[in-house]
Order: structure tokens, then C-alpha cells, then sequence
């Protein structure tokens, strides 16, 4: 049977809950479906926010043929195949669940279809479409961004179930399920399939079942990044590989994970192996390129070379040390023998005078003469 979060879904606009800043009288998703506008947009927003179905109301506006894929799982094979389709006189839309899982190769091999128009994109993405989206494929898409629904909004959605529960079940949920409407349709459904009456206490053991998904904004994100970060920083290959393991079964987003230890790299390995760096970009590469399954592999790889690296923060304290006395001092005068001397009045004015390529000489501003921010470790 269909999920009833499917059977639900609103057919338009006028059933939709949320996102008025986006679907409100005179906005702009608003303005685009009353006018049947084709063009590419990509919306960017928090899961169980509306962008599916988004997506379908602005393709029914249209009178499009709508292609869902999703870039976990697609490829060029499935784009060229959209391509090649027979669409007669309706536009072809495709809506591309998780854009930011297509690789540069695979947006590459999307976006002359967009420039010319063969395929109008409707990309949706949890995560910010400025690292995920190649730049010339996202400057011919708009990027709309949806808001976490709020309290009020998850009620109204939750009570189109018509599922029978007390005001304090639909609080328990609204609350637990963090803004996404999918999230809390799937937990009544199987709650009520499962034990019937719907109340907190049902709720709460359908929660103990692991229903519940990882999620990328909660708790069990933070605690698990932190764990994976801290257990590199000790030096614990096998803790470190554990939580990721523990974050690709999730679902994290690998570049994500490899964003993180190319900052680990600098941060807590520095001076200590500066090649760490070199290493952590290449992951990112990899990553970039290959995708998952396989680049789990590049990410355990640097993974265990981080984690046996010596460590040295001496770089990343020295930087906040200086910082802070900027921001203490403000502009403080640079030394005139330092000073860019381009023009003749500079010179007179004795910029750049005496200067000598490899003084030992202080060279850092009056008030901070002596003062030391690098010490690394010998």
C-alpha cells in the first residue's frame, strides 16, 4: 500500500501548510505556479519541509512531465534516458531528490541539458547548495529556501491524518519530530499499525524501536561528529572508524565527514605533518568524485593516516592568539620599513626605507613588539 504520507500529500497550494514566505499571496513559488513560469530552481530546506511536494504542485501547475530521481542511486544512464523520452508537448521537469549527492561528473553531464532547456531542473537539498552545486549549473537555477516547520504548522499537518489522538500525543510529536512532517506521518502510521491507540506512551515506544531516523540537524549528529572528531584527535584509529562507519550507515553526507578532516588537518596536526593536509584534500577529492559506496573506502583511508599522525594545534592557537589582539587594538600602524612604497611621495615619506628581505628584526606593530603567538612543538 502507498505510505499515507503519500496518500495525504496536498495537491495544491490551497492544501499546502508552511513555507508562506515562499507560497503566500505575491511570493514568489506563488506567483510562478499562477503564471505557469518555467524555469530551474533548486529548494533548499530541512527534511519533511515541502520540497517534494513543492516540486509536484509546480509540475501539475505546468502541465510538465515530472521525472523524480534520486542522486543516491541515479546516474548519467538515467539522465540521458530522460533526455531521449518523447514528452510531446509538455515540458519535461526532472525533480532531483538530494542534488547535493550528484558528483561534479554527474552535474557536469546535467547542465547542458538545463542551458538549453531540454530539461527544466527542480534540485532539493538538506544541505547548502553553494559547496554541493557546481557554480555554473547553480547560476541557472533559483534557490529558494524552506524554514523548519513550525509547531502550529506540524499540528495542522498531522491532524490531515485523521488519526484520533489527545492534544498532548500531538504536542508529544510535534515536538519530537523536529519540523518534518514526513517524519512524524511515518510514526503515527506504524504506531497506529502497531499498538492501535495512539498516545504518548505508543509514541514513545515506537521512538525505542529506532524508528526514528539519524538526524542531521539533532543530537545524535553532534555527538557522533564529536566522537569521530575526538577520537582521531587521541590518536584511536578504531573508535575513529567506528564513528564513521556509524555516520556513512546513517546517511551523513560524505563530504560532510571529509570537509571536517581537512580543518582536522590543520587544526589538530599543523606543523606536526603538514602533508596531513595535502592528504585530507585528496580524501575530499575523492570523495567529490566517486561518491558513495566506494569512497567510504578514501574516507577510512584518511581516517587511520590522520589518526596516526603526530599532533600540533601550535598553527590554530597562534592564529586565535593574534586574533584576539586585532580585535583588542584594532588597526595598529605597520612598521614604515614594511610599508608598500609604489609611488614617490610614499618614498619620501620614508615607506619601505631600510628594508631588508631577512632581518630578525621585529617587525610586528609598536604596541606589540616582543610579543609571541607560535610555539610549536618541538
Amino acid at each position: 500500500m502507498e505510505p499515507l504520507a503519500s496518500r495525504i500529500r496536498p495537491k495544491s497550494l490551497k492544501e499546502f501548510t508552511g513555507q508562506e514566505h515562499l507560497v503566500g499571496e505575491g511570493k514568489p513559488l506563488n506567483i510562478a505556479i499562477a503564471q505557469k513560469h518555467l524555469f530551474s530552481f533548486i529548494l533548499w530546506g530541512p527534511p519533511g519541509s515541502g520540497k517534494t511536494t513543492l516540486a509536484k504542485i509546480y509540475a501539475k501547475s505546468l502541465n510538465a512531465k515530472l521525472y523524480e530521481l534520486s542522486a543516491v542511486s541515479a546516474g548519467k544512464a538515467d539522465i540521458k534516458k530522460i533526455v531521449e523520452d518523447k514528452a510531446g508537448e509538455h515540458p519535461k521537469l526532472l525533480f532531483l531528490d538530494e542534488v547535493h549527492r550528484f558528483n561534479k561528473a554527474q552535474q557536469d553531464f546535467l547542465l547542458p541539458y538545463v542551458e538549453t532547456g531540454e530539461l527544466s531542473l527542480i534540485g532539493a537539498t538538506t544541505e547548502n547548495p553553494s559547496f554541493e552545486v557546481i557554480p555554473p549549473l547553480l547560476s541557472r537555477c533559483r534557490v529558494f529556501v524552506l524554514n523548519e516547520l513550525s509547531h502550529e504548522e506540524m499540528a495542522k499537518i498531522i491532524k490531515r491524518t485523521g488519526f484520533k489522538m489527545d492534544k498532548k500525543a500531538s504536542d508529544w510529536l510535534c515536538a519530537m519530530a523536529n519540523g518534518d512532517a514526513r517524519q512524524a506521518i511515518m510514526m503515527l502510521e506504524n504506531t497506529k499499525e502497531l499498538y492501535g491507540a495512539i498516545t504518548v506512551e505508543t509514541l514513545k515506544d515506537m521512538l525505542q524501536s529506532k524508528f526514528l531516523r539519524y538526524d542531521k540537524k539533532g543530537d545524535e549528529h553532534y555527538n557522533t561528529i564529536s566522537a569521530f572528531i575526538k577520537s582521531m584527535r587521541a590518536s584511536q584509529p578504531d573508535a575513529a572508524l567506528y564513528y564513521l562507519a556509524r555516520m556513512i550507515d546513517a546517511g551523513e553526507d560524505p563530504k560532510f565527514i571529509a570537509r571536517r578532516m581537512v580543518i582536522f588537518a590543520s587544526e589538530d596536526i599543523g606543523l606536526a605533518h603538514p602533508t596531513a593536509l595535502v592528504v585530507a584534500n585528496g580524501v575530499f577529492r575523492a570523495v567529490e568524485i566517486i561518491g558513495l559506496p566506494e569512497c567510504a573506502i578514501n574516507l577510512a583511508h584518511g581516517v587511520a593516516y590522520l589518526c596516526e599522525c603526530k599532533k600540533d594545534r601550535s598553527a590554530n592557537d597562534a592564529y586565535f592568539k593574534a586574533a584576539e589582539d586585532v580585535k583588542a587594538y584594532g588597526n595598529l600602524p605597520v612598521p614604515l620599513k614594511i610599508r608598500n612604497a609604489p609611488t614617490k611621495l610614499m618614498k619620501e615619506l620614508e615607506y619601505g626605507k631600510d628594508y631588508e628581505k631577512y632581518t630578525k628584526e621585529d617587525l610586528l606593530p609598536e604596541k606589540l613588539k616582543g610579543k609571541r603567538y607560535l610555539f610549536p612543538k618541538k
